[in-house]
């Protein structure tokens, strides 16, 4: 009888094993989803005011229908999320942000237009 409890022990230890380690498998991509959607809406955030920048006149601090001179405010260049940086030209500004979390392999690229703003998530090295 002593023998079979142990077995009936050991066999309820490994199946609460896994069940933690499967349990924490969902949780891992949950958290890094959340983490690209943080970036996702930061970068649009960002794209939204290189488009006002854009818009407003030159006359007000704004580019006149250029983007040129645009940069990043400085409290949303570095995140608790991520650092982001601005490749700017006259007629589109690319955004690049790099979570903070080096587990994550990946960049969010957000295209910023005039009229449009694209995000991509890009998988890194």
């Amino acid at each position: 009888m002593g023998q079979q409890q142990l077995l009936l022990i050991v066999l309820g230890v490994i199946i609460i094993g896994i069940a933690v380690v499967v349990g924490i498998n969902p949780f891992t991509a949950s958290a890094e989803e959340a983490a690209k959607d943080t970036l996702v809406s930061e970068g649009k955030n960002i794209g939204a005011l290189a488009q006002h920048y854009y818009k407003k006149p030159e006359e007000m601090g704004g580019g006149g229908g250029d983007f040129t001179g645009f940069v990043i405010p400085e409290k949303l260049a570095s995140t608790m999320s991520a650092d982001w940086e601005a490749d700017v030209e006259a007629q589109q500004v690319t955004l690049t942000g790099t979570p903070k979390d080096e587990s994550y392999t990946w960049t969010v690229v957000v295209t910023v237009t005039p009229n449009n703003i694209s995000t991509q998530v890009q998988a890194g090295d």
